[in-house]
């Protein structure tokens, strides 16, 4: 039997590193990737495995495994090195002792092969296939956005919420916003199933909810790692509790979909205008004061913006723009110190 392993840090795992790893199950009966994470990384070894394992989920011949190991006895570098090769090798044989193929696309795919006297296979060394590495994802996210795998995608989207009560703005700031940053968006759901505020019934809400889940579940995985989202899970739950009094039964994962970075309340200074289909001005009012209870009580934080169409607009880019640069301080925190693997 052909048994081939595939190893790196996946900080984070790629195209490449999927197409890698599909050339060593064309080569090999059995593959395992290992998941290679030191004593001093932050980013987690369960998420990047999760990354792997859900890409494979349907291929039971891919075994995702995770190495945890010590700076101090094993080098953290993917120089091309005899001597690092060597310690390296030493490990790996210890891992996989019955294993006789190692895939790589790197130079010292070569030597580690010869110290653990297998074959190497090598696998698009020129990065003609997939010019990316982690290195350049992790310098230039929004860049290399198109080469993550869906399962990379849904961990590292940022999520920003528009709420707000009826007349705030909410969907016409979206558009606006969405065109500003050059990137996704999911309009509430509401609209297209109840046509007037002052007819629905609960069972509308149980299908809002889970349509506008589904919703950003397929945007979350689309072209842009910034998803702005038009109303959310706590907006339908406020109005459980405010038109019925109930408190709307859903399933857990509906909340993890709509869970956000950034939540924007639009205030209801706004201009109230009526277009026929809306609440009357004072319930609408009175609506507001509900979303704010279920937001308190959910534990919802948010940042409120206030005034006309422009300042609305313009407060909410320098809080996006704040977002977005503290999530990348952040990633590079977890991986600046990381040498590509």
């Amino acid at each position: 039997m052909r048994k081939g392993f595939v190893f790196g840090k996946f900080m984070p795992f790629h195209k490449g590193h999927e197409a890698m790893i599909r050339f060593a199950l064309s080569h090999c009966d059995i593959v395992s990737v290992l998941v290679c994470c030191s004593n001093r990384e932050v980013l987690p070894a369960a998420l990047r495995q999760s990354w792997l394992e859900a890409t494979f989920r349907d291929e039971p011949r891919v075994k995702v495994l995770v190495y945890q190991y010590d700076e101090h006895s094993l080098p953290n570098t993917s120089a091309t090195s005899a001597s690092v090769s060597a310690v390296w090798a030493k490990e790996f044989k210890q891992l996989f002792p019955d294993h006789n193929i190692v895939v790589t696309s790197e130079p010292y795919g070569e030597l580690v092969a010869g110290y653990m006297g297998i074959t190497h296979i090598p696998f698009d060394m020129q990065k003609n296939q997939f010019p990316v590495s982690a290195t350049k994802i992790r310098a230039n996210l929004p860049a290399t956005w198109a080469y993550l795998p869906e399962s990379v995608k849904a961990s590292l989207i940022t999520k920003v919420v528009l709420l707000g009560t009826e007349s705030t703005g909410k969907t016409t700031l979206t558009g606006r916003l969405a065109a500003h940053f050059n990137c996704s968006a999911v309009m509430e759901a509401g609209r297209d199933i109840v046509a007037d505020s002052n007819d629905f019934g609960i069972g509308d809400l149980y299908l809002i909810a889970r349509e506008h889940a589904r919703r950003i579940n397929a945007q979350a995985i689309g072209e842009s790692p910034l998803l702005i989202i038009d109303t959310d899970i706590h907006i339908t739950l406020s109005y459980g509790e405010y038109a019925f009094g109930e408190l709307l039964d859903l399933d857990r994962a509906i909340y993890d979909s709509n869970k956000a970075d950034l939540y924007l309340y639009l205030n209801n200074d706004a201009p109230y205008i009526q277009d026929g289909t809306r609440l009357g001005e004072d319930d609408r009012n009175l609506l507001d004061l509900s979303h704010r209870r279920v937001l308190k009580k959910s534990g919802i934080t948010y940042e409120e913006v206030r005034g006309d169409w422009d300042e609305r607009f313009e407060q909410a880019v320098v809080l996006i723009e704040q977002l977005m640069q503290q999530r990348m301080e952040n990633w590079l925190s977890f991986t600046g110190r990381l040498q590509h693997v």
